[in-house]
């Protein structure tokens, strides 16, 4: 019997978690030591994960198959297509750093009165969250999916409101009533879609007889399964709105400005870099393949959706006072953008958001940390409280323009290329929501050059005079984000290279075709 890789590049953050929760209290630092080399070993399965796929081989690969609960047709069934491996080799990189830049999150907190903070749960919580989100790029089984698409919001929910911002305005009191008030939000929205979802997984069973994505899709594709169109719809609604809720879309995004805003940096780049890709990657997964007419009959409605989350999110990110919510609120752009290249039925519209996935990853990861560590500076998350910064720490300054630019998807920078393909591959379906989609760049490079402006340029401000710049630890977590930022958006050919016959196997699946020029290229 073969290695279980993939149950292996799963499991190892799982059993870190339990590990890490374990050491002694008074073993903080070995607690994150611990923590940082489960999540590098975890690193390690991925790159073997990546380098024994072949792009050009099966559709799903690395499989394994096993009974779970026979009774009911549930399975322990694990696959990868192209486009889950570029997102589990995205969780298995960003982990490390997100656990470096949180290093001192969890210390021990005084204000007035000493209050512990578990430092080793903090750091096995967020083991467990890429445990859960490894295996949901990973399960073929439905039912599996469903599990872990839902098991990760509890870690998740203690990260948020356990673990909060320390810069608050109001004072430590209203900072946590405000936690507790967006992981309560984080999870209420997350399982109402949770459980509209299990209705709909139910609903597949009954008419499929089965959970197993391959072996329903087949069936989907040969003729031998039919599905009543009324009924393909409810239950491709009934996925869909989970997924949208994960993404986020408007309008059932707003959770996310309140999560990522009371939560720490690091867990922030876990919610929007990590968790909310599960939500695109399923559309891909699940709807487009398991649903294809009912994704093809509901593509203009959702084109209208993703339109307005990119123009709206984009707008609110402008008139943001608060530096993380604005970031927040780019990123529900951004998910507009992913959400369009996907239903956008053309194979540049999928490969673009497929690399968007990964590139807003990135990006989102420079840019939240790098203001995570300006906050814990100054200790306040207002843009009005900042000035002057890049004569003071011009190499924090200098990263964090790097990651503003990103975000904006300026030419040369990762970003740009997936988002060109996405723009690219609407216009040749459908040209008027190209069109207004391009709007929102314009507004991105504002809020991305306001922000700068306000914080690192102009006269020193008497509170940030003082202020240090990058130390080595957060060099070591910024410099290798900024290099591939520059390196994917100059040559992103290894990923595009990955996902593209993924892509290609979804058209298939939904038998669409791209458009052909209306001008024949010369000859």
């Amino acid at each position: 019997m073969s290695f279980p890789l993939l149950t292996a590049t799963a499991a190892l953050p799982a059993i870190g978690a339990i590990a890490t929760a374990a050491v002694p209290a008074a073993r903080r630092t070995a607690a994150k030591w611990l923590a940082l080399l489960v999540s590098l070993a975890t690193l390690v399965l991925a790159a073997i994960v990546l380098v024994r796929f072949d792009p050009d081989g099966d559709r799903y690969q690395l499989t394994e198959s096993h009974w779970w609960i026979k009774d009911f047709g549930v399975r322990y069934e694990l696959g990868v297509d192209g486009i889950g491996v570029a997102l589990i080799a995205l969780t298995a990189l960003l982990i490390p750093f997100i656990i470096l830049a949180g290093w001192h999150d969890a210390d021990p907190l005084e204000t007035g009165n000493t209050r512990w903070r578990p430092t080793q749960g903090f750091f096995a919580l967020i083991l467990a969250v890429e445990a859960m989100v490894i295996l949901s790029f990973e399960a073929t089984d439905v039912f599996l999916f469903y599990i872990f698409f839902e098991a990760m919001l509890i870690p998740m929910y203690f990260l948020i409101g356990g673990f909060g911002d320390r810069a608050h305005e109001h004072g430590e009191e209203t900072a946590s009533t405000q936690r507790s008030y967006a992981a309560v939000k984080f999870l209420l929205y997350n399982l109402v879609g949770g459980l509209i979802m299990l209705a709909a997984v139910i609903g597949l069973y009954v008419v499929a007889g089965n959970f197993s994505l391959q072996e329903i899709a087949e069936a989907r594709a040969n003729g031998s399964l039919d599905m009543a169109t009324s009924t393909e719809r409810w239950l491709f609604l009934g996925f869909f709105f989970a997924f949208a809720v994960k993404a986020p879309l408007w309008p059932l995004h707003t959770w996310l400005p309140n999560a990522m805003g009371e939560a720490t940096a690091p867990v922030a780049v876990l919610i929007t870099a990590v968790v909310d890709k599960v939500g695109t990657f399923a559309m891909l997964r699940f709807c487009l393949q398991l649903f294809p007419e009912a994704s093809k009959w509901a593509t203009p409605a959702i084109l209208v959706l993703a339109v307005i989350s990119i123009i709206y999110g984009a707008l609110l990110a402008v008139g943001q006072r608060d530096i993380k919510r604005l970031v927040a609120y780019a990123s529900i752009s951004h998910f507009g953008f992913i959400i369009m290249g996907i239903f956008a039925m053309t194979s540049q519209g999928q490969s673009g958001a497929t690399l968007y996935m990964v590139n807003h990853g990135i990006s989102t990861a420079a840019l939240m940390l790098v203001a995570g560590f300006l906050i814990s500076r100054r200790g306040s998350r207002l843009i009005a409280d900042y000035g002057g910064v890049q004569k003071v720490a011009p190499v924090l300054a200098g990263t964090f323009l790097i990651g503003g630019l990103a975000t904006l998807s300026l030419p040369g920078l990762a970003p740009f290329v997936s988002e060109f393909l996405v723009l690219v591959g609407t216009f040749a379906r459908y040209p008027v929501i190209g069109i207004i989609a391009t709007f929102g760049i314009v507004l991105a490079a504002l809020y991305t050059l306001v922000l700068y402006q306000r914080t690192m340029t102009g006269p020193v401000k008497p509170e940030v005079a003082a202020m240090p710049d990058l130390r080595v630890r957060e060099l070591v977590v910024v410099a290798p984000l900024v290099v591939l930022l520059i390196f994917l958006g100059v040559y992103p050919k290894p990923v595009t290279d990955i996902v593209n016959p993924a892509v290609k196997a979804t058209m298939s699946d939904v038998q669409k075709k791209d458009p052909q020029p209306e001008v024949e290229a010369a000859k």
